[in-house]
């Protein structure tokens, strides 16, 4: 059952005050009256309400008072005055104040009862609001992001120096390695957190279009420009703006950023007029920008004006020590969505992760737990649950654990057997063509192997 609203009622007269509690009653809140301001401060210290209704004009204290202390003890209270005619100008000026609304005497309580509704409504939205804030927050702490190898450590100690500045930052590393991650985790553990986290990838927007994406537009600019755009330089005014894949910007638009960011201020295409922005640029890229530089596809002046800060991403073959945890976090996430059981790993199918190469990175290794989850009946990954490709690397490659020769020449041997008579559709002769054997020796290696083959259906 959902808990009534708990308002606090101010009235210094009996009657006005025992009426309206009453109504408010029969309305389904739980009500409890005061008969003076330092009565109802007094309420205020031992609990909390929803909403206070109060007189402007009380005997020891006025309603604006109560409102201040009403407002330094929980600011998420919503105060109604209650007022004369005379006094509508006082109560306007007690908006300023933090009110949320006022009623003028005789009290019409069907007026009083959508001002309760929409004082409620209004309290109600500014927790959701401060509840998702702080669960956005809580996402991209540090901590959430999964890493305890050498390389992380040393990437989290800048992550923390360089997020309570306003410098401009580039965040460097190959593809999937989580730029965007780091950047929004910079954004939202710095000063600028309340206010607009607005990312851009500059790869995905059309030449033609990325202009007015970034800078906006007015009306008339060209053809189609129907009424004002606002770009999202402005949309981050105060925050953030993210650029990644910042390495494909065309050579025109370099010169338009560069003003930005060194005078904080654009223009909208089709407007001569300056419009002077707060805004924290952080940049990413998978290309080496100062090679970019060498060959005149990027600007040097703004590579130096965006290289302010370096973060460099490490690849994940370089801080393998981070798959398995990397791994059960995804296990656990896809399993929660799916709603299925929490799955497990076997050791060869870790080992297996551990030794592969992961030239997607994290967003690779995480593509193909989900896959994993998504497909298998088993509450376990075991060894043939790993895409073929990735065991087929790991069997043909010598890693600092070593490696069983015999084992794996073995395995492929015994893969590439079954693949020829797969071909050959079981027939022995011809598989054997294949492989360039002997029909005698490619049996006695199915022996050997201990395969018996048979067509699959």
């Amino acid at each position: 059952m959902k808990e009534r609203a708990k308002i606090l009622l101010v009235e210094d007269d009996d009657i006005s005050r025992d009426t309206l509690s009453r109504l408010l009653k029969m309305s389904g809140y739980t009500v409890k009256g005061a008969a003076s301001g330092k009565i109802g401060l007094s309420f205020l210290d031992h609990e909390p309400f929803d909403i206070i209704i109060t007189d402007l004009l009380l005997p020891d204290i006025n309603g604006i008072e109560i409102l201040k202390q009403a407002k330094d003890v929980s600011p998420s209270t919503e105060v109604i005055l209650i007022t004369g005619h005379a006094s509508a100008e006082t109560a306007v000026k007690a908006m300023k104040e933090g009110a949320f609304d006022y009623i003028t005497k005789p009290l019409n309580f069907d007026e009083l009862s959508i001002l309760i509704t929409n004082a409620l409504e209004k309290r109600q939205l500014r927790s959701e609001t401060v509840y998702l804030k702080q669960q956005l927050h809580n996402k991209y702490d540090f901590a959430n992001i999964i890493g305890t190898s050498p390389p992380m450590q040393k990437l989290f100690a800048r992550l923390k120096k360089v997020a309570g500045t306003d410098s401009t930052i580039l965040v460097l590393g190959e593809s999937g390695t989580g730029k965007e991650l780091v950047a929004r985790a910079i954004h939202f553990n710095g000063h600028r957190k309340d206010k607009p986290f607005i990312p851009v990838n500059c790869a995905a927007i059309p030449e033609s279009l990325l202009e007015g994406e970034l800078f906006g537009h007015v009306k008339g600019a060209f053809t189609g420009a129907i009424r004002d755009k606002i770009g999202k330089f402005e949309a981050a005014n105060g925050g953030t703006i993210f650029l990644d894949e910042i390495g494909t910007m065309p050579m025109h638009l370099q010169t338009k950023l560069l003003r930005a960011l060194q005078e904080q201020e654009i223009e909208r295409i089709g407007s001569t007029r300056s419009i002077k922005l707060d805004v924290r640029v952080i940049s990413a890229t998978n290309l080496d920008l100062e090679k970019e530089v060498k060959k005149g596809n990027f600007r040097e002046d703004l590579f130096y004006r965006l290289n302010v800060i370096p973060v460099v991403l490490p690849p994940l073959r370089e801080r393998r020590e981070d798959i398995l945890p990397l791994v059960r976090h995804f296990i656990e996430k896809n399993c929660t969505e799916m709603k299925r059981p929490r799955m497990t790993i076997s050791n060869e199918a870790l080992h297996t992760l551990e030794s592969y190469s992961w030239p997607g990175n994290v967003r690779q290794l995480e593509n193909m737990v989900e896959r994993i989850v998504a497909l298998s009946e088993d509450e376990r990954i075991m060894l043939s649950d790993i895409p073929g490709n990735i065991r087929d690397e790991v069997l043909t490659t010598v890693s600092e654990q070593g490696v069983d020769l015999v084992k794996t020449v073995n395995e492929i041997e015994k893969k590439m057997i079954c693949d020829a008579l797969a071909l050959a559709k079981g027939v022995k002769a011809k598989a054997a063509g294949m492989l360039g054997l002997n029909r005698t020796t490619l049996v006695e290696k199915m022996r050997r192997l201990g395969i018996d083959w048979q067509q699959p259906q």
